[in-house]
């Protein structure tokens, strides 16, 4: 069963040549969802069934995300604003497969956060703040704290193990997109602010 959804970019010219890829068995690659900039939202693989999205990396404990997971692929070639279209369409059909099953906001992660030493995506021009405000994804509250708990938060909130670099280009792509310099006390207090209200009961000890 899903617990946990995926969002991607294509990272193609067009959603057509998107598509293509993604139902050609020689390329190994799919996904159970693509939307394309116009908005037109078309079902590729059975929510139930194991789609090839993920690849290798890891999310929550979790190191088999293809398994675990619904991927839903945006129509984008990685450099171009996000079409109001086509967000509006995720929202829709975010919402309606996190009631189908079950799949809490913070369990709703970019391909960058399992894969921090792998991928970019969706990138830092995709709105994660908007999916907050209407309950489908999270984000932290303003904070600080010594830049030493930065990493010990990440791994609780459900980051995998990689290079302390890959990490911060991961969670600054989503949460503080735009931003760069070293580790501050401000990336520090918003993965603490992740890892106290999202991360297993069993890890916040």
């Amino acid at each position: 069963m899903p617990s946990i959804i995926v969002i991607h970019y294509t990272a193609m010219a067009s959603c057509a040549e998107a598509r293509a890829r993604l139902c050609d068995p020689a390329f190994e690659v799919s996904s159970h969802w693509l939307i394309s900039e116009a908005g037109k939202s078309e079902a590729l693989v059975d929510e139930a069934a194991r789609a090839w999205h993920a690849g290798a990396g890891a999310w929550a404990g979790l190191s088999d995300i293809n398994s675990h997971s619904i991927g839903i692929e945006l129509a984008n070639n990685g450099r171009q604003p996000f079409a109001e279209p086509q967000m509006a369409t995720l929202e829709t059909l975010l919402a309606g497969i996190m009631a189908r099953w079950t799949i809490p906001a913070h369990r709703v992660i970019a391909h960058s956060d399992m894969a921090p030493s792998r991928k970019g995506d969706p990138g830092a021009r995709f709105d994660w703040q908007r999916l907050a405000l209407q309950g489908l994804s999270i984000w932290p509250q303003a904070a600080t704290a010594d830049p030493q708990a930065f990493l010990p938060a990440l791994r609780r909130f459900g980051y995998p193990a990689a290079p302390a670099a890959d990490l911060l280009t991961a969670f600054r792509l989503r949460f503080r997109p735009w931003t760069t310099g070293p580790l501050d006390a401000t990336d520090a207090g918003l993965a603490c602010d992740l890892a106290m209200r999202f991360a297993p009961p069993a890890e916040i000890a």
